[in-house]
């Protein structure tokens, strides 16, 4: 069985980025971590770092033809953090189970990341802090 150690991130689609960042940013003050002028994801922190992972909600803007999504959601992904010396466990274990592993990149943190789908079709990402040298 994988142990979860938290929850690193919650990232959402979200159809006007303004009113979004005025919600997350201005109204419930969580702080925004990624750069003014970085274009896609726009990062902020919400809550203290555990183990250099910070819990983050991560707004995605969509373009607006994006049209109707295929089926009424807003979550983008779910990100739990896993221990760093039990990461290749997880990914064992779920391989194991014949879940399909992708792995990742993170574009703002350190961390080791891989991606598996629940069964209904939701992306899950599993996320780690890089070992120790």
């Amino acid at each position: 069985m994988i142990q979860i150690d938290g929850l690193a991130e919650v990232v959402l689609n979200v159809r006007n980025a303004a009113r979004a960042v005025a919600f997350y940013g201005d109204l419930l003050g969580l702080e925004r971590i990624s750069p003014l002028e970085q274009p896609g994801p726009i990062f902020f922190r919400a809550g203290q770092a555990t183990d250099r992972i910070p819990s983050l909600v991560v707004l995605v803007p969509l373009s607006a033809d994006a049209g109707e999504f295929a089926q009424p959601r807003t979550l983008h992904h779910l990100a739990l953090t896993v221990r760093a010396e039990t990461f290749e466990e997880a990914r064992a274990a779920l391989t194991a189970a014949g879940v399909e592993v992708r792995d990742g990149t993170h574009p703002v943190l350190a961390v080791r990341t891989m991606y598996v789908s629940d069964p209904d079709g939701n992306e899950v990402e599993l996320i780690a802090p890089e070992l120790a040298p």
